[in-house]
């Protein structure tokens, strides 16, 4: 559990982490090559426990601070731990490269997250597009090599980001020019393209969502790149800068150009911030000035779904009616009922949709947490709450930000670990 002191007014310079969106599917990705060396790889729970599961494939993996070497000349599935699978979704990206070097698979289902239990039916229908075959087993993956038929063109009816990222893996050795059509193009997306045409593969994008792969006979033996930075931590920390700052505090890697339009709700809101240098933000405190907004989340480029839970927080201190609609995923919302302890009192229409009622100062309280995003909204909450704060649930933080509570204890705050049984 964790203690934060009430109403603390911070003060410093950020510097956002590197992004966990675009460092595992590029981990996987790693494997269609021998050597690999990855800079800016954040060290979270996610990441380490998909390392593990890398390492037991044969893979030669050296983890030193931020820097991932993986040497994969060796992988083979002898002593393949399928226990870890269920402790994390991300191993899905794994199939592909699987696939490309053993031709068949067969593994558990994933673990799932809070949000909405994500099924993989699509991920395994476009993997039997591209001329896998699907044995349907229960509670099991199996999957295997076929070259009787395929197709060359994929068109999604939803813009899955790790569907995406996983049809590119799986696309990219494919003896055939494969396109994807209405596909998303989130900053990690771009990345892990990035990572590829580093490769020598050839990759392209198109206006109207497409993705466009050409046929490569091989990729580079060995490849040297750096993750890109997390725009949704570089929001998370606008939102806290304009509630909790003493004046203002810097943001560097502040992901401006993937951040356009967070950065015009924030201004819609009345939120005071001022570009300082190449992607670096200055945000100034402005919660005397909040003003009510309407927003809706949607596929990149527009309003991110991660940057919900801060920006509904940073409404609670707006002055009239905020609306917002969560059209992404069902239920998403249900984290203001943990704000709604704090003495602020939301209204969840449905599912999708909510209302946020002027400005509340809001009180003390032992909140939960619903989801990763939810949790460092609920410190955002905390940080601007009179009386001290109890938090339950923290492993959730370790599994997306690093060092996050590190930074904003830089920043001044007093945020301590505590027992249950001392709240």
């Amino acid at each position: 559990m964790l203690k934060v002191i009430w109403w603390q007014k911070l003060s410093g310079v950020v510097e956002i982490s590197w992004s966990k969106n675009a460092s595992l599917p590029i981990i996987a990705a790693s494997l269609l090559l021998k050597r690999v060396t990855l800079n800016n790889v954040p060290r979270i729970w996610d990441v380490l426990t998909f390392l593990d599961i890398i390492k037991s494939l044969w893979v030669k993996v050296d983890f030193v601070w931020n820097t991932l070497k993986m040497d994969s000349t060796r992988m083979n599935m002898d002593d393949f731990k399928k226990e870890l699978i269920n402790k994390i979704r991300v191993w899905i990206f794994l199939l592909p490269s699987i696939l490309q070097k053993f031709s068949e698979i067969n593994i558990p289902f994933p673990g799932w997250c809070n949000i909405w239990k994500r099924p993989i039916d699509e991920h395994i229908k476009w993997l039997v597009k591209l001329g896998y075959k699907n044995i349907e087993w229960d509670e099991k993956v199996h999957l295997s090599w076929k070259m009787d038929s395929w197709e060359k063109e994929i068109i999604i009816d939803w813009f899955s980001v790790t569907a995406t990222e996983n049809l590119i893996i799986a696309s990219v050795l494919r003896p055939w020019k494969t396109t994807l059509r209405l596909w998303a193009i989130e900053p990690h997306v771009i990345n892990l393209i990035n990572f590829f045409n580093c490769a020598w593969a050839k990759i392209t994008l198109e206006y109207d969502h497409s993705i466009i792969i050409e046929w490569v006979e091989n990729l580079k033996d060995e490849i040297d790149f750096k993750i890109c930075s997390d725009y949704i931590e570089a929001g998370t920390f606008m939102v806290l800068w304009a509630l909790a700052s003493e004046k203002y505090i810097d943001i560097k890697n502040a992901c401006i150009r993937d951040s356009k339009s967070f950065l015009s709700k924030l201004e819609e809101a009345w939120v005071k911030f001022e570009q300082t240098w190449t992607d670096e933000l200055r945000i100034y405190n402005s919660i005397e000035n909040l003003k009510a907004v309407r927003f809706q989340t949607k596929v990149f480029p527009w309003l991110p779904t991660d940057l919900q839970s801060p920006l509904c927080v940073l409404l609670t201190q707006a002055d009239w009616i905020s609306k917002v609609e969560e059209v992404i995923y069902e239920w998403r919302l249900n984290f203001l009922v943990e704000i709604e302890k704090m003495k602020w009192h939301p209204a969840i229409l449905n599912p999708h949709e909510a209302l946020i009622f002027w400005k509340t100062k809001l009180k003390w309280a032992t909140v939960s947490s619903w989801d990763l995003r939810a949790w460092v909204a609920m410190i955002i909450a905390w940080l601007v709450a009179s009386g001290d704060t109890y938090i339950t649930n923290v492993e959730y933080i370790e599994r997306w930000y690093e060092d996050i509570i590190g930074k904003i204890r830089k920043l001044w705050a007093v945020i301590e670990k505590v027992d249950n049984e001392e709240n």
